[in-house]
C-alpha cells in the first residue's frame, strides 16, 4: 500500500516534470544565445570571393525578454565574430504584449549602432516594424519609426534599393526589399486586403552590371519569385518555428512549409534551368535565420536564439541544405 507521503511525493515529481518544459521554454531558452554557421557557395557567386556575413533577425525588443543590456551583449558577441558585413533582417519592435515594458525605438537603434564591420551594417524592415506604426498604416507609405531610428543610428536602411559594394577589390550587389505584408486591412482607408511594400522587380532593376547579387528580405516566401540572377537570399521572420519539440513543429511561419522554415534551403530553379533535377546546381539558395526574439508568445523550445553567420566563397558545406523538390505555393 502506498503511503500518503509517498503519494504526495510522487505527485510533486509528476507535477514538476509536467511544468519543467514550459518553464524552460519561457524562462531559459529565450535568454540563450548561440552562433549558427553556414558555409555556402551558391551558383553565380565566385568561389574565390570570400565574404563573412552576420545575420541579425527578429530581436523583438522589449523588457524583460530582449532588453538593452541583452542587446549590448549581442552586439559585442557579433563584433567579436569579426564579420565583413552585418545584415539586419527586420522585426525590431516587439511582436507580443506579454512584456513588462516597452523600449523607445531610438534607444535600441543606438545600441545596434554599435555594430562594427568593414562593409558596414545594413537593414531591412519587418512586418511588425510596419504594423506597430499606426500613422504609416493610415498613410500607406513612408518610413516607419523603427526605420527612422535605424537611420538616425547610422545604419543603412533598404526599402527596395540595391547598392554596389566591394570586398578585396571584387564587386557585388546588396539588395534589400521592403516588407511583403506591411499594410494590414483597414476599413478607415478602404484597404480591403493585406498589402506589401516590396518591389522585387524595381529593386533588381537597379543592378547595372554582372556582379553577383545578395538579397535581404524579411519574409522567406519571396524565394518563389526571386530570379536566378540572385546568388543568395537572406531572411528571418519564422524564428525557426519558435518551437521544435523533438521534431514536432506546430508552427510553420512561412508558406514554404514547417520543414523549410529554418536554415539553408535550396528552392528549384526557374523552368529551363534543370529545376528540381539538380537543385543544388541550378536552384535558388536561401538562408533563414532562427532569429533572436519571440513573437505572439515569449516562448522558444528547441530553437534557441541565434546570431547567424554565413561564409560565402571557398568550400561549401551542403550537409544542412534542404532541397525543395517541388515548389510550395
Amino acid at each position: 500500500m502506498v503511503s500518503r507521503r509517498k503519494f504526495l511525493k510522487g505527485l510533486g515529481i509528476a507535477f514538476g516534470c509536467l511544468m519543467a518544459p514550459p518553464a524552460y521554454a519561457i524562462g531559459i531558452e529565450p535568454f540563450r544565445l548561440r552562433v549558427q554557421r553556414y558555409a555556402v557557395t551558391p551558383p553565380r557567386w565566385p568561389k574565390d570571393l570570400k565574404l563573412k556575413a552576420a545575420l541579425i533577425a527578429d530581436p523583438h525588443v522589449c523588457d524583460p525578454w530582449m532588453g538593452l543590456e541583452r542587446l549590448r551583449f549581442i552586439v559585442n558577441r557579433t563584433n567579436a565574430l569579426k564579420p565583413d558585413i552585418i545584415l539586419m533582417l527586420g522585426d525590431y519592435v516587439a511582436g507580443h504584449r506579454l512584456r513588462t515594458g516597452s523600449i523607445p525605438s531610438q534607444a535600441w537603434a543606438d545600441v545596434f549602432g554599435g555594430f562594427s564591420a568593414p562593409l558596414g551594417t545594413h537593414a531591412v524592415l519587418g512586418n511588425h516594424d510596419w504594423w506597430d506604426d499606426r500613422s504609416i498604416q493610415r498613410s500607406g507609405t513612408g518610413i516607419p519609426f523603427a526605420g527612422k531610428a535605424l537611420i538616425n543610428a547610422g545604419i543603412e536602411l533598404y526599402q527596395n534599393r540595391a547598392v554596389r559594394l566591394q570586398k578585396d577589390g571584387r564587386a557585388f550587389w546588396l539588395a534589400g526589399l521592403d516588407d511583403q505584408i506591411a499594410l494590414v486591412p483597414n476599413k478607415a482607408v478602404n484597404r480591403k486586403r493585406w498589402q506589401g511594400a516590396d518591389d522585387l522587380k524595381g529593386t533588381l532593376a537597379q543592378v547595372s552590371d554582372d556582379a553577383p547579387v545578395l538579397l535581404m528580405a524579411h519574409e522567406p516566401r519571396i524565394i518563389r519569385k526571386v530570379p536566378s540572377r540572385v546568388s543568395l537570399t537572406f531572411s528571418g521572420h519564422t524564428h525557426g518555428g519558435q518551437i521544435n519539440c523533438f521534431g514536432y513543429k506546430p508552427v510553420s511561419g512561412t508558406t514554404l512549409g514547417k520543414d523549410r522554415n529554418y536554415g539553408h534551403i535550396v528552392y528549384p530553379g526557374p523552368p529551363g534551368t534543370g529545376g528540381a533535377a539538380t537543385p543544388a546546381a541550378n536552384g535558388r539558395h536561401l538562408v533563414i535565420s532562427g532569429g533572436l526574439g519571440c513573437s505572439i508568445l515569449p516562448v522558444r523550445f528547441g530553437v534557441p536564439p541565434e546570431i547567424t553567420v554565413v561564409e560565402l566563397g571557398g568550400e561549401e558545406d551542403t550537409t544542412g541544405a534542404v532541397p525543395i523538390e517541388k515548389p510550395t505555393v
